[in-house]
């Protein structure tokens, strides 16, 4: 009869129970519908560049608007497994298979913190770890949201880059 080592049965409950916990928290507009399971579990980290612009429909108004994040995606250990980027908004594994997504819902996060988000992945392109990818959550976001500092009409054009992280939860069908 095969064991597990102690260590690493202890390391995997530890790892579930933490992910069990942290998926109970989770605002019932971004959980995934039932019948998917977690394929990949990453921590983005890095940034988002938001410009100064006009104010749609808002004659001279401006505001900050979102341009496009980067970051680079690391699995739990810390190794990077892949980026970030966009628009449109794309995942891309090491091995070069990406996927894109619609935004289905969001949900507030912290103070300071953008929005929890659910995406719904288009097919993958290119063979790989993104292929089977039907979801994508953005959880635990930290920092991102769009500068603090003025934007006017004199400021217009302007781009600001602000740091961020967040866990992307990759999910396929069952």
């Amino acid at each position: 009869m095969n064991h597990m080592p102690r260590s690493l049965a202890t390391a995997l409950l530890a790892g579930s129970l933490s992910f069990t916990v942290h998926a109970a928290s989770v605002p019932d507009a971004v959980k995934v519908p039932e019948g998917h399971k977690v394929m990949l579990e990453t921590v983005g980290v890095g940034e988002i560049t938001y410009e100064c612009r006009d104010k749609p429909n808002a004659a001279g108004q401006t505001e900050w608007t979102f341009v496009g994040p980067k970051a680079v995606l690391n699995d739990r250990s810390g190794k990077a497994v892949g980026s970030y980027f966009g628009p449109p908004a794309t995942w891309q594994a090491k091995d070069g298979s990406k996927v894109t997504g619609t935004q289905l819902a969001v949900a507030p996060a912290g103070t300071g913190d953008i929005p929890f988000q659910l995406v719904k992945a288009n097919p993958a392109e290119g063979q790989g770890a993104m292929n089977g990818v039907a979801y994508i959550q953005r959880l635990a976001t930290k920092g991102g949201v769009a500068p603090s500092s003025a934007c006017t009409t004199a400021t217009k054009g302007k781009q600001e880059v602000v740091k961020y992280q967040a866990d992307y939860i990759f999910w396929a069908a069952n």
